[in-house]
């Protein structure tokens, strides 16, 4: 959540399963230390209000990216134009913070809105407090060719975006500045 741990946990009801896992954890010091203990738990403190604030923020947002002339597409649950928009209605509390869209042209375009943008972090990791951004074909994935990116899901106009805890106008303001630059 404040982007500053990594932790998980594995959990079985086979016993069978737990001692193949068990000498694996051991073996990789799958224990935390006092510290990451406390961050967990710290964020853990915090979790309900940035969840609900990010959610809020994220619907606003995508509402925002939908009526723009820039964008080709949109995906994000919380929207009535996701193919599964009902079906997240019935299986969440709320749908999430995370969405893609599509920019109207091509890969330098891409490049030139993630780089005219002055809120929103340009990220590869996503979830944390702060909006985050990428571009996965000038960024992840940019040294495969076009056509292994369209074998994977990843076209040129993909963007993603994990929406953070920020003033959700500004975050709407930098979106449309840098699309306006494009």
């Amino acid at each position: 959540g404040h982007a500053d741990v990594v932790a998980g946990m594995i959990v079985t009801k086979d016993e069978k399963v737990y001692k193949k896992l068990r000498p694996v954890m051991v073996g990789l010091g799958c224990c935390m230390d006092p510290n990451q203990a406390f961050l967990v738990r710290r964020g853990l403190k915090t979790l309900p209000l940035r969840v609900k604030q990010s959610q809020e923020s994220a619907w606003r947002i995508a509402q925002f990216l939908e009526s723009h002339d820039k964008i080709a597409w949109i995906r994000y649950p919380g929207l009535s134009s996701h193919p599964q928009h009902e079906l997240c209605k019935k299986m969440m509390k709320g749908p999430g913070n995370m969405m893609s869209f599509g920019l109207r042209g091509g890969i330098q375009d891409g490049k030139k809105f993630l780089d005219s943008l002055k809120v929103c972090v340009l990220a590869v990791s996503l979830g944390g407090v702060e909006t985050l951004i990428q571009h996965p074909a000038s960024m992840t994935h940019a040294k495969l060719s076009p056509e292994a990116r369209l074998a994977g899901g990843v076209s040129d106009d993909l963007v993603r975006l994990s929406v953070g805890i920020e003033d959700v106008d500004e975050i709407i303001a930098d979106l449309s500045q840098a699309l306006e630059k494009i």
